[in-house]
């Protein structure tokens, strides 16, 4: 295995990645929205190609993607967590693509669980984080008291 990516099926749903073709060597992990795709590379570095309104268009965030330890990906967005420990998000905005409102609390995060259109971000003191669409699950305020000391999501 060499670690490339062949892709088929409708163009605009990332069944055609020959924009990023030469990237796509030594791929580690793969992660898909309903319409894009996101590869992580052996260097930490990530591609994405596919729907642009739902992730496959990185540019605002590509040099912010570096050491990316694993993505996660909603509907249409897509999370990624570096090797610091922090976040960067992109795709729709309310599908969790935006975390600017949560962004200084994503640090030390340990893992990242999605839903349909939402992120929980569990950091390492047991302690999580929630962004994108409140129906579905975006906003724990109302449980936030009880998200102490949790040990994995699921």
């Amino acid at each position: 295995a060499d670690g490339t990516v062949v892709t088929w099926g409708d163009p605009e749903c990332g069944g055609d990645s020959s924009a990023v073709r030469d990237l796509l060597r030594n791929v580690q992990q793969l992660q898909a929205t309903d319409t894009a795709f996101a590869a992580i590379l052996e260097d930490g570095s990530v591609v994405t190609w596919g729907s642009p309104q739902n992730g496959g268009e990185s540019s605002a965030v590509q040099n912010q993607l570096r050491s990316v330890q694993r993505v996660q990906a909603t509907l249409s967005a897509f999370a990624a967590i570096l090797s610091d420990g922090s976040v960067i998000a992109w795709g729709a905005p309310d599908f969790g693509g935006d975390s600017s409102a949560v962004q200084d609390r994503l640090r030390n995060v340990h893992q990242i669980q999605a839903t349909w259109s939402a992120f929980a971000a569990l950091l390492s003191d047991g302690s999580i984080v929630t962004w994108g669409c409140a129906d579905y699950g975006g906003d724990s305020s109302a449980v936030q008291h009880q998200l102490k000391n949790v040990q994995q999501l699921h």
